[in-house]
């Protein structure tokens, strides 16, 4: 059955359709599939002579997103293909679509509500739940509980500072040290009480809930997110055909910074110095940047879905 996550209100859904620049024919690919909100719209532009390739690690999603696309009428259904499985791991991916390249791409990045809102998954600072929050508990073996009951403290602090921000990382990371002493830390609750206790009451009054930035860091690093998302966006670089599109929406400073700097690298042309007469580096660009200045959702588009506020949208196009 189709859950009301899939039935959630797409991000940047008009931008993201322009700017994949879609024509009858093409292959497209959505890395992130979910239940096909960005897709249910881009698949008219393929035609039946298109091909849409789903991925998602998630099969409640994919069995929701193929209800969804199945749907549509013949002569706006591509070819489908839906693949279970996570981006990081797109060339051998690609390589079972048995396709010879690709002419968009869209990554929509960040974890899903549907996820968030599962209790069991461990993923929420507001429900008592087991310290899980893998992505895939199938294929995955580090826990939150893991991290938080055996990193040492000095490991602690950097994944909270540098995944979160978090300007109490360390205090933080060192009540959590002193409480896994007394007892073994395995629910949301308990982390939630440390965290709680380790920040100032002054400063818990503003920022929205004391949890939700060391949460956020340890998503990041039981699911390896950032090292994904280089891995991922690498490969789908290389299987850009020619005047292919890449289109990437992240929600917090971390994925957008790595987005910005691959996009950058694959658009720098020759290093040498000025005054070289010929060109020895032999570097040339490989992508084109559309927009250097990330799009962001409108104040109406926020009123109407507020996860909208935190997106930023970058596109590039491969030469």
């Amino acid at each position: 059955m189709m859950t009301s996550e899939y039935r959630h209100i797409p991000v940047l859904l008009t931008e993201c359709i322009e700017y994949l620049n879609l024509s009858s024919g093409q292959t497209y690919v959505d890395a992130t599939l979910g239940g096909a909100g960005h897709s249910i719209k881009a698949a008219p532009h393929l035609g039946h002579d298109g091909m849409l390739i789903g991925i998602d690690q998630d099969e409640v999603a994919l069995d929701a997103a193929r209800q969804r696309l199945c749907a549509l009428p013949s002569d706006q259904r591509p070819n489908l293909q839906l693949l279970r499985g996570n981006f990081g791991n797109l060339d051998d991916l690609l390589l079972q679509a048995e396709i010879p390249g690709v002419d968009a791409f869209l990554f929509d990045l960040g974890v899903s509500s549907v996820q968030i809102d599962t209790p069991s998954r461990g993923f929420s600072f507001k429900e008592t739940a087991p310290l899980d929050m893998r992505m895939d508990p199938g294929k995955q073996t580090l826990t939150a509980a893991e991290i938080v009951n055996t990193y040492n403290e000095a490991d602690l602090t950097r994944i909270i500072r540098d995944y979160s921000d978090e300007r109490w990382a360390s205090r933080i990371a060192s009540f959590i040290v002193r409480e896994r002493s007394h007892e073994r830390i395995e629910t949301s609750d308990q982390l939630v009480a440390i965290i709680k206790a380790a920040i100032p009451a002054s400063a818990r009054r503003k920022g929205g809930h004391p949890a939700k930035r060391t949460f956020q860091a340890l998503r990041i690093e039981v699911n390896a997110e950032l090292t994904v998302l280089r891995k991922g966006l690498e490969a789908a670089i290389r299987w850009l055909n020619p005047n292919g599109r890449i289109v990437v929406m992240s929600y917090h400073s971390l994925e957008d910074r790595i987005v910005k700097e691959i996009f950058s690298e694959h658009a720098q042309g020759c290093t040498c110095p000025p005054d070289f007469p010929v060109c020895v580096c032999g570097q040339v660009p490989t992508l084109k940047i559309i927009n250097h200045k990330p799009i962001v959702a409108s104040d109406e588009e926020v009123e109407r879905n507020p996860r909208a506020r935190s997106a930023k949208l970058r596109v590039a196009e491969r030469l």
